[in-house]
Formats: C-alpha cells, structure tokens, sequence
C-alpha cells in the first residue's frame, strides 16, 4: 500500500470521500468517464485483469498516477510523463481583484465554455460533482476559475485553475488559488495540486506562492485496443 495518501491520490480519493462517486471491480477503483479520466489500484503491480477489463471498456482510455497495474492483454500502456506534485502548508498571501463567487449549477455551461476553450484535457462534463468550483467574471463573462478535484483523506486537490486568453496577466489565477487554498486550511484540510513538468510558468508560479515540491509520480494513459 502507499505510505501516504498523496501517494497515491487517485484511488485514496475514490475510496474515501468520492466512495459514492467511484466504480468499482475486484480492487481496482475508477471515476465515471463524464466525471474524471482516473483510475486507481491500492498498490503498484496489482494484476486484475477481468477488473480492469469491467472498468476500461474497448476503445476507451484511463489515466493512472501514482501505483500501477500490471498491464494485461488487450491493454496498451502510454507513459506520459513524472507529475509534479505540490503541496501548500502555509496560509498564502491574497491579492485584491474582482469578487470571488462560487459557481452553482446554473454557470455550469459557462464553465464549461471556458474550461473547453483553454483546460480541455483533463475534463470532464460533470466534474463540478467532485467538489467547489470557485470563479471571476468581468461583467457577465467567467473569465477565471479554480476548483476542488480528488480527495484523499485530510487532503483536497486544487484544480482547473485557468483564465481566459484575454484576461491574462492580471492575477487572476493567484488571487483565486490563494482564496480557495486558504480557505481549505481554515477547513483543516491540506491543499495540493499537479503540475506538469513542462509547464514551466505555472510551475515558477506557485514555488512563488509558496507552495513545495513534495513528489514526482508516475503519470500514464492506459488505453484499452
């Protein structure tokens, strides 16, 4: 089993405070695909392949971090890259801007306009089911967003920070993700978030917050043929 519940956030997230939200077969554990992309295996080599067979149906694709299965027949196996993951242990500075708003289901296809215009990879429909969704707008356009995604005990993921190509550079993106930070360490939770090693601005960004580098893990798509 992973030492530590970020070891392995995906399935800790799905076993714990998204249990009703996860699928399951044998061990293994997996968002619904309009939800999150995710799958989760309690421990590195898992070999299950009737589950990952009952969870991944053909032509599909999940995305594991962390542990991994052992890839059965049928199954390719598509290394992406080391993830970077970074944790905020102190209160962070916020900055003054625009009022912060939590988005209800009623900006639900606002959300997901921006989200598809410059965060469209990793999600999904109905995300907004994981947790929060806080946001910005200049008038009545959503201009920034960030959000709550996995889980794992004592722990909660920001996510889906982004802004609007014509509104960049104008502290959106520090001002929302200090806000919702800092409103998790008031929860008594502990905010974390991914950051792919080649985005090197978003990267340089948050070290300057104040958030630490805490581990690499191992990211991949496993794609069933």
């Amino acid at each position: 089993m992973a030492s530590h519940p970020l070891d392995n956030p995906a399935y800790d997230s799905l076993a714990h405070r998204h249990r009703a939200l996860a699928r399951s077969a044998g061990e293994v554990l997996r968002y619904p695909s309009d939800i999150a992309p995710f799958l989760g295996v309690p421990r590195d080599g898992l070999d299950d392949p009737g589950a990952l067979a009952a969870l991944v149906p053909e032509g599909d694709t999940a995305l594991v971090i962390g542990p991994h299965p052992v890839v059965p027949t049928g199954f390719v196996l598509e290394p992406q890259f080391t993830l970077v993951q970074m944790v905020c242990p102190a209160p962070l500075a916020e900055t003054p801007g625009p009022e912060i708003v939590e988005l209800g289901p009623e900006r639900h296809e606002q959300l997901l306009e921006l989200v598809a215009l410059v965060y469209p990879h990793y999600f999904r429909p109905r995300a907004m089911a994981m947790g929060r969704y806080f946001g910005m707008f200049h008038g009545d356009q959503l201009v920034a967003i960030a959000g709550e995604r996995m889980g794992p005990p004592g722990h909660r993921e920001v996510s889906a920070i982004c802004t609007h190509p014509e509104h960049l550079g104008r502290g959106h993106a520090r001002r929302l993700t200090a806000y919702l930070c800092n409103r998790l360490l008031d929860e008594g939770l502990a905010p974390f978030l991914h950051v792919s090693p080649s985005n090197t601005r978003a990267l340089g960004l948050y070290e300057a917050m104040g958030f630490q580098h805490r581990a690499g893990l191992r990211f991949s798509a496993l794609r069933r043929a």
